[in-house]
């Protein structure tokens, strides 16, 4: 099954081109260079993965994460960025991001972290899943 991926960066060629390559190893990608719209898209459909730029113009990437996870903690983050710092990686890590990878990506590296999410991602809804249907049974009497 592919993968579903949504790349959120604001540089416009950066985005085009990654994106191309991804598509080329059979991913459906999607892409946004506005970070208040890929909030949108995320709210709008389900990702695999959100590869999502650290450092972006308005809302930075740490905020995205934050509300990423809050209203869809099942969503694999990994943040994407020119300028890592440490002091951040650690941050995102502890706000639930899957991974941090530093530009220019390796596209095969980011390749391999995608297919980790995307297994991770259907763990995380196979026991929610579980859970609401073991919730059903107990309450419904069955």
């Amino acid at each position: 099954m592919a993968e579903k991926v949504l790349l959120v960066d604001d540089e416009k060629e950066f985005v085009e081109g990654l994106a191309e390559r991804m598509e080329l190893r059979g991913m459906n990608v999607d892409t946004c260079t506005n970070p208040e719209k890929a909030l949108d898209m995320v709210n709008a459909d389900s990702y695999d993965a959100i590869i999502l730029d650290l450092q972006m113009p308005g809302v930075d990437g740490i905020e995205v994460l934050k509300h990423i996870k809050k209203n869809n903690p099942e969503m694999q983050v990994i943040l994407l960025s020119g300028h890592a710092t440490v002091e951040k990686g650690i941050e995102a890590m502890k706000l639930g991001a899957m991974d941090f990878v530093e530009k220019p990506a390796d596209i095969d590296v980011l390749t391999e972290k995608i297919k980790k999410a995307q297994a991770r991602k259907m763990i995380l809804v196979e026991k929610e899943t579980e859970k609401k249907v073991k919730d059903i049974i107990e309450h419904k009497g069955w």
